[in-house]
This record gives structure tokens, C-alpha cells and sequence, in this order.
């Protein structure tokens, strides 16, 4: 820690309502932790905030002292932008609460909450919001960006949904951002990530969702992934808006529904999950199996909160990480050559390729109205992720991933650097080019006017006009 710090780290604890922790605390290490195993930075301090006046008094004393600012929320960002080196780590873990008004079909939750506690609190009332996939990712994070997942195709991205959200900016100010006030800062905070200030509170509207759905995967071996693909696009090919897929290369899980034989064998699955269409989930489950039997499968109704943990055990806290995306029109025939000559290459049982559908109401919000990095015609996201469970089998992982990412380049579209919370590497060039010409100079005039000092500048960094 810097001795100017030091020096001011008593009255600033006497200034907040929670914990302050530096390097000489209990806990700190803890404190400092984030998903990914493979960062490993140390802040001086790290302020554990309860409320968005502590934010507020935390962006003062790191500006006082010229600090950089790291922001915390679920810590699930492969790049570790939620923790800095030397700096101010603005924690808001203790923001988790969400509230529920059912008759109005709102959710408010804090800018520390997980997708577990917005699915548990919302389902109750048998509602939800769309979100991502992995129950212990961040609110805050996924829906800065965007926010898809299985809910997508039916009820747009997280920011689609977005109805308010209370923001703590550079300056210190606590503002509300929404349609009806500063619609500027709400615009540019539905993708534009946090650039813009720190976010305390996220309202949401929510739509009904019963809360048993229909699941079914289905998984071929590698030498079928071809004829899996091809199958896979022409099943999501004529999905009705109650049914979503996705689409992946992954290693068989050892579970007890996997033949022995069969688990931990890299493959290819196809994930379908029906919302309330039981009779066409059952109907395209008869089609799969008649049209290229799996290996195996496993055909349930499986609670949405269960679904929505599916993911978790595969991408567990404590992984060495790096990922990077890419958006594709379609799963053409030279799409699928690029996938099936490259998902053999990878090394680490952990690593996974998923594509998430992205169509109905997603493209039925127009490109222009969020700060979105990616367009909203039809499209299939492409999520790469190399997973390895130690450091040093992580390169290996690191080359297949951007192995792969070049080779489906020349098929890519949105100028090929995919969705921007999809990604481990954050390139001035890159991240410009995922917003475009003409959104990033919005964004950036808007940055000038909320942020003019890059305070909120560990993140995919769009500086001030």
C-alpha cells in the first residue's frame, strides 16, 4: 500500500458503514479473490461497501489519493477486472439483497447479487428475468453487457428487461438512470459495461415462467460431429419461441446417467430446454433420437433454478481461465468443418465451445436503442472457453482458444470480436470495434460527460471524448 493511504485509512474506516480490508487484515486474501484462479493481484485496499453511500465514499478517498478503482461484483469476469493491483477494490458483495413486487412484476436487486439469488427471489412468485447460465456469475457484470441466456429468444437480453438502475458516478453522485431520468447515462449503461459508474441497485421487469421446464441433452462422439451439428441446425433451425438450445463441444460429464464407458469423452451435445411446450419438446426429443441416436441422452422436467445450475460444478470457482468469442450467422458447413477440425485439439477435459441461438426477441429490439456491442439480426454467439485446472496447463488451453477464434474469423460477423462479456482480452482496437463506429463515438461523449478522468477504467475501457 502507498504511504499517502496509509496514512488515511482510519478515518476512512470511521467514514464506512462496513469492512475495510488492507494488506495487513484478516481475510484479506479472501477478500481479494475472483473467479479465476489464474489472477492474482493485490489491492491496497478493498472496501467492502453496504450501501451506495459507502461507494460513494470510496470512489472519494481512492480519488483523494489517486487510486485506481477496481469494481467488484460477483467476480466472475475471466480478465479478474474485478480486483486491481495497488488500488481501490470497490466491493459490493454485501449488495446482494433482492426484492420482489409481484403485482407489478418488478425485481430490484443489489449490484453484488448472483443469478442464484434474482432466480431463487423471482421464481418464487414464478417469475423471472432473462439472465446467463452459471448461477454463481454476477448480476451487476452479465447485465452491464448484455445478459443472454436461456430466456433469450423469448424475453430478449438482461438490459432489454432493464427498467431503472441506480448508479454511483465518478464524481460521487447517486443518480438514478432510466428512460425518464439522465436516459443518456441508461442507454450507454444497457452494454456500454462499467465504463460509466458503479451500479448499486438493478430494477427489472420480470415475465411469468413456470417453474418446471423441459430439458433434454443429447450427446455424440467426436467422430459424429458432422452429422450432430448439422442435426443441431436444422433442430434450432425451426425452434417455436418456447423452446431454446445450445449447442456445445464438451467432454461427457461423470454422472450417474452417463455410461461408464462414455464419461469424460470429449463430444459434441445438444442442450434443448422447452418453457411450458411440453408436447413440441417431446415431439423434437422423438426426431433427435430417430434422426442420429446419441450416445446417450437424458430427456426430464427439471426445475428452472436446477437449470439455471447446470453449468456451475463444469465452471467452479478456483479454474485457470481464458475465453474469447465470436458471433456467426450460422452454423454453415464451413463453420462446422472450422469446429470439428479444431474442438480435438484441445487438451484440458475442462474446455468447452458453446453456441448460444440468438433470434426472436432478441432481434426484435432495434441495434440502436442499447449500447449493446452486438447486432440483434439472427445469429449464434460463440463462447470458447479454455479451462484448465492449474497454471501451467493453461497455455496449452490458451493456444487452442485463440486457434480457434482465428480459424472462425473469415465466417465471423460484428466485426468478429463477438460478445463483449465473452472475452479475456480487452484491446482498445478490439473493444471499438465491437461497438462500432458510430456507437462508440455515443459512447464516448457520454463517458465525458459522467467519467471524464477514465475513474471506471479497468474494464473493456471506452476513454472520454
Amino acid at each position: 500500500m502507498t504511504q499517502t493511504a496509509m496514512g488515511g485509512i482510519g478515518e476512512f474506516r470511521a467514514r464506512m458503514d462496513s469492512r475495510v480490508f488492507t494488506q495487513a487484515d484478516p481475510g484479506f486474501d479472501d477478500a481479494r479473490r475472483v473467479w479465476n484462479a489464474q489472477i492474482d493481484r493485490r489491492p491496497a485496499v478493498i472496501a467492502r461497501c453496504a450501501s451506495a453511500g459507502d461507494v460513494a465514499t470510496a470512489i472519494g478517498f481512492a480519488r483523494e489519493r489517486q487510486l485506481e478503482i477496481s469494481v467488484r461484483g460477483g467476480a466472475h469476469n475471466t480478465a479478474g477486472i474485478a480486483v486491481c493491483d495497488g488500488g481501490m477494490m470497490i466491493d459490493l458483495s454485501l449488495l446482494n439483497a433482492v426484492t420482489v413486487d409481484p403485482a407489478a412484476r418488478r425485481a430490484r436487486a443489489g449490484g453484488g447479487a448472483l443469478l442464484a439469488d434474482l432466480d431463487a427471489a423471482t421464481q418464487a412468485h414464478g417469475l423471472a428475468v432473462p439472465a446467463g447460465l452459471v448461477s454463481h456469475t454476477g448480476v451487476g457484470g452479465l447485465t452491464l453487457g448484455g445478459g443472454m441466456g436461456w430466456l433469450t429468444r423469448k424475453h430478449g437480453l438482461s438490459i432489454d428487461n432493464l427498467v431503472s438502475a441506480e448508479v454511483v458516478t465518478a464524481d460521487g453522485q447517486v443518480r438514478r438512470a432510466a428512460a425518464d431520468e439522465h436516459p443518456d447515462l441508461f442507454w450507454a449503461i444497457r452494454g456500454g459495461g462499467g465504463n460509466f459508474g458503479v451500479v448499486t441497485s438493478f430494477e427489472f421487469a420480470l415475465h411469468q415462467l413456470d417453474p418446471v421446464v423441459q430439458f433434454g441433452l443429447f450427446f455424440w462422439s467426436l467422430d459424429q460431429g458432422r452429422e450432430a451439428l448439422r442435426l443441431a441446425r436444422g433442430i434450432v433451425a425451426s425452434l417455436p419461441p418456447d423452446l431454446n438450445a445450445v449447442i456445445a463441444a464438451v467432454n461427457a460429464p461423470p454422472a450417474p446417467f452417463v455410461p461408464p464407458e462414455d464419461q469424460l469423452m470429449p463430444g459434441y451435445a445438444l442442450l434443448l430446454t422447452g418453457f411450458g411446450s411440453g408436447p413440441e419438446h417431446a415431439r423434437l426429443t422423438g426426431q433427435i433420437r430417430q434422426s442420429l441416436p446419441p450416445l446417450f441422452d437424458l430427456v426430464t422436467p427439471m426445475p428452472y433454478v436446477e437449470l439455471q445450475k447446470l453449468l456451475d460444478e463444469a465452471n467452479a470457482w478456483g479454474s485457470h481461465c481464458h475465453d474469447k468469442g465470436a458471433y456467426v450467422e450460422d452454423l454453415s458447413d464451413e463453420v462446422i468443418e472450422v469446429i470439428t477440425e479444431r474442438v480435438p485439439r484441445k487438451n484440458s477435459p475442462m474446455s468447452a465451445l458453446l453456441f448460444y441461438r440468438l433470434d426472436g426477441a432478441y432481434s426484435r429490439v432495434s441495434d440502436d436503442e442499447t449500447a449493446f456491442s452486438g447486432g440483434r439480426s439472427p445469429r449464434y454467439a460463440a463462447f470458447i472457453v479454455g479451462l484448465a485446472p492449474d497454471p501451467g496447463l493453461l497455455a496449452a488451453e490458451r493456444r487452442w482458444v485463440r486457434g480457434l477464434w482465428n480459424a472462425l474469423q473469415p465466417h465471423a460477423i460484428s466485426a468478429g470480436n463477438g460478445y463483449i462479456n465473452g472475452t479475456s482480452e480487452y484491446s482498445g482496437a478490439a473493444v471499438r470495434a465491437s461497438y462500432g463506429t458510430a456507437k462508440y463515438a455515443r459512447l464516448a461523449q457520454i463517458k465525458a460527460v459522467y467519467d471524464p478522468d477514465n475513474v471506471f477504467h479497468l474494464n473493456a475501457n471506452i476513454p472520454p471524448a
